[in-house]
């Protein structure tokens, strides 16, 4: 579904990505670990051409998408979910969700999916003219997920999830990662909770200063003691 080959990217001549290549598979969940200023939100940001990869190739389905720009790659079924969800603050959740489908023109789509996002979290649902920077931290989490949705995605980036969530809200949020998983949604996960992420993914990529330097199912991982040596 999703490849990296030999990609290298970084920030003006700053390079933090080092031959990183990686694959996911259609209907599977990748988990991308690593310690923090590995390289996994650069890896995303070049993902969704954020940031220009100086070498390497990126495909969906066959098709490369590197050099594209965002809103094409955006329209060919990838979003992302960013760190610290970067909503829109001063807008309603039923603004933020209307902007996630600002590649679309099928408005009664969009109307059934803005329905469809407030049945995957009954709290948006009741708080669609709220401005998104009342929210709670989870449910913050879940109108950027909701957003991200509102593309109609084939695969969804996910970057940190969990960040600064409480431990109730974090299960809230992985119970629904794995039902948009079985609904046939691929998802490369980025996770500094290693112990969820373990647990969700098929498949297990470690990045260690711009470099893949493992990678394995999660039951080899953890049996390699991987995550000690790396995490910590």
């Amino acid at each position: 579904m999703l490849s990296l080959s030999g990609i290298e990217s970084g920030y003006g001549t700053v390079p933090v990505l080092h031959q990183v290549s990686l694959s996911l598979q259609a209907g599977k969940v990748a988990a991308l670990l690593g310690a923090n200023g590995a390289g996994k939100t650069t890896t995303m940001r070049t993902i969704m051409g954020f940031v220009r990869a100086s070498a390497g190739e990126i495909t969906l389905d066959g098709r490369t998408v590197s050099g594209l720009p965002t809103e094409r790659i955006v329209r060919l079924g990838l979003s992302l979910v960013p760190e610290r969800r970067e909503l829109f603050p001063q807008m309603t959740v039923a603004e933020n969700l209307e902007i996630g489908a600002y590649t679309r023109r099928d408005w009664k789509g969009i109307r059934e999916d803005v329905r469809r996002m407030e049945e995957y979290f009954p709290a948006l649902g009741q708080r669609m003219a709220q401005l998104a920077g009342t929210l709670s931290g989870g449910e913050q989490q879940m109108l950027a997920i909701a957003r991200a949705l509102m593309a109609r995605p084939r695969v969804l980036l996910l970057d940190e999830p969990s960040l600064g969530l409480s431990p109730r809200i974090v299960d809230e949020i992985f119970v629904i990662i794995g039902r948009l998983n079985r609904e046939g949604i691929a998802i490369l996960l980025v996770e500094q909770n290693a112990a969820m992420a373990l647990t969700t993914a098929d498949y297990v990529y470690l990045l260690e200063q711009g470099r893949v330097v493992y990678e394995g199912p999660p039951e080899q991982f953890a049996e390699e003691d991987v995550a000690a040596a790396y995490l910590g």
